[in-house]
């Protein structure tokens, strides 16, 4: 298929998404805002949290809600690609595996996280074995932040895709999460193969 017939297929696709229309509308950057209020509204992932990490941020809808749900500027959102101030958030440029970051992170709090949220995948390459296993591999890295940065009763919150490294994914959240769950908001496309992983309560 021709790299123009594609654009107008996305194009047509996203104007016909309620999901597209309603972020509009409501002043979010993206659609992918109501997947973390459909996890939200069933998890209670923000009940009694006052310090959120977003990692993989742009172009900041996450951060948005959660900026929303805490008011209170303890919010940060952190991303190698530059985006748009959010309000009631504090932003970092980089990456938060990076040493330099992580301090910068902890410094910024100065305690345990209560609740780490991430939405980070990687361009895909049309390959769901390959797309699989490198966004895997991005849940990897942001379970491990998470086990360093969250308090004991802290949430971490991860997409993560169907396929070949799924179960290993879910498997490792086991053996240092109380409670794990998976879950696919209507907010996530049909034919995607995301889905998200909702980590509760350190071992």
């Amino acid at each position: 298929m021709k790299k123009n017939k594609i654009s107008k297929n996305w194009i047509n696709r996203q104007k016909r998404d309620i999901y597209v229309r309603q972020s509009k509308i409501e002043g979010f950057k993206s659609r992918a805002v109501y997947k973390l209020k459909e996890i939200d509204e069933k998890f209670k992932i923000f009940k009694g949290v006052n310090s959120v990490v977003d990692l993989g941020a742009a172009p900041g809808s996450w951060s948005q809600y959660a900026a929303n749900k805490i008011k209170s500027e303890n919010v940060l959102s952190i991303d190698l690609l530059k985006f748009e101030k959010i309000k009631n958030s504090f932003q970092i440029i980089g990456d938060f595996t990076d040493e330099i970051y992580k301090k910068a992170i902890r410094k910024y709090f100065g305690k345990k996280i209560n609740l780490i949220i991430s939405d980070m995948a990687v361009n895909t390459i049309g390959n769901k074995d390959v797309d699989s296993i490198v966004t895997g591999e991005l849940c990897i890295e942001a379970m491990n932040f998470a086990k360093e940065e969250l308090e004991k009763n802290g949430i971490f919150v991860s997409k993560i895709f169907m396929g070949s490294s799924f179960n290993e994914i879910v498997a490792e959240a086991k053996k240092y999460f109380k409670e794990v769950r998976v879950f696919k908001p209507l907010a996530s496309r049909k034919n995607s193969k995301e889905t998200f992983i909702i980590c509760k309560f350190l071992r």
